[in-house]
């Protein structure tokens, strides 16, 4: 078994210095978001590198039989598009004197969707991943590590290793074997059901819905979509420029087509809405979605009862949809732990940060058990 004294560390400014085969030949899962393609597309699309304040700075290790284990990591001049939030932490380092940025950071941009982050069949060799992270942290005099929504075995692994540690929550449908919809729809309280049955039907009302998969997505399709997100963001945040690139939909279609699904909403012939979600193993992940129109419950037949309705269809056990909203649990979405780990180099402000997460963890566990409990849509037990 390999010590971290006997793997050669490097850095890499580009993903394709390891290669597609040497990369994915790591990864545990089927998790769609870890994939080469995924993050290769992230990279050739300009959704990350010189400019956006994402820098690529891939971990690898390897001995003489080659690379035995991978991180996705990059050097960061800001927190955004991350989605656990350390902006308050940033300020109150800079106040006191310190330099916040840039920092380390290792997980999927723009992608808040729990999956491994050391990727290597070998516990030795995920805990030496770990170890060459802070090294890389420390020689280099980067503030802080931080790795966000690992597997809750890696989250643990990590806090054995000096990070700091980090709970949240996400809001999940869980598939327990559902015939249909409304087998679904039958596990819900009468006044849940109601609700949901009136929502489904105005919209449906309005406008016709469909699924496209696989070949059948064109890249006329994905231009769409990017006018749909683009729309949205522009009205939310003032600007027309999401973060994810328009050439990075049709990079990514090109290697994953068979693993997204969109969902469209269409007045007669013309699309009006539309989001994409990715499908890993037994998992259908909500991610990107916009609108061109105001249409109530829009977004939640599209992002929420479209993926529910599609995971019973194909027998996937749980949507992932993505991060907040505690409006989702009233739709069937119940709360979830999610994760994240933090290296801070500088114990002036490590000790504080530390303080403030102890807090924060048993607060966040008892409002998780609070909501799944007293707000849960579904029918008491008798």
């Amino acid at each position: 078994m390999p010590v971290a004294s006997e793997l050669r560390l490097r850095l890499h400014e580009a993903i394709s210095e390891i290669g597609e085969a040497a990369w994915d030949a790591l990864r545990p899962d089927g998790n769609p978001f870890t994939s080469y393609a995924y993050l290769e597309a992230l990279e050739r699309s300009g959704s990350v590198g010189p400019g956006t304040g994402w820098q690529p700075a891939h971990l690898s290790l390897s001995d003489e039989d080659g690379v035995r284990g991978v991180m996705p990591q990059y050097v960061k001049s800001h927190s955004m598009g991350e989605y656990v939030f350390d902006q308050s932490w940033a300020r109150a380092y800079e106040q006191a004197g310190g330099a916040y940025y840039p920092k380390l950071w290792a997980g999927v941009p723009f992608t808040p969707v729990t999956g491994p982050r050391l990727l290597s069949p070998d516990s030795a060799v995920r805990a030496a991943l770990a170890d060459a992270a802070m090294s890389v942290c420390n020689r280099n005099q980067l503030s802080s590590l931080h790795v966000t929504f690992p597997t809750a075995e890696e989250w643990e692994m990590l806090g054995d290793q000096r990070f700091l540690l980090r709970q949240d929550q996400q809001f999940w449908f869980d598939n327990p074997g559902y015939g249909s919809f409304d087998d679904f729809l039958g596990a819900l309280s009468a006044n849940r059901r109601k609700v949901i049955r009136r929502e489904r039907r105005d919209v449906q009302a309005a406008v016709n819905v469909r699924w496209i998969t696989g070949a059948d997505i064109t890249g006329r399709h994905l231009d769409q979509l990017y006018a749909f997100i683009a729309d949205t963001y522009e009205r939310k945040w003032g600007t027309g420029t999401p973060y994810l690139t328009k050439d990075f939909f049709q990079i990514v279609a090109e290697a994953m087509r068979d693993r997204m699904l969109l969902v469209f909403a269409y007045d007669g012939e013309t699309p009006v809405a539309g989001a994409v979600n990715f499908i890993g193993d037994g998992v259908l992940y909500g991610r990107q979605w916009g609108c061109h129109v105001d249409l109530p419950f829009l977004h939640f037949e599209v992002c929420y009862y479209q993926a529910i309705d599609f995971a019973i269809a194909q027998g996937l056990k749980r949507v992932e949809a993505g991060t907040q909203g505690e409006h989702k649990l009233s739709r069937g979405y119940l709360p979830n732990p999610v994760y994240s780990a933090h290296y801070i180099r500088d114990a002036r402000l490590r000790a504080p940060v530390a303080a403030y997460l102890d807090q924060e963890r048993q607060a966040v566990l008892e409002h998780m058990a609070v909501l799944g409990d007293e707000a849960s849509p579904f029918k008491k037990a008798p």
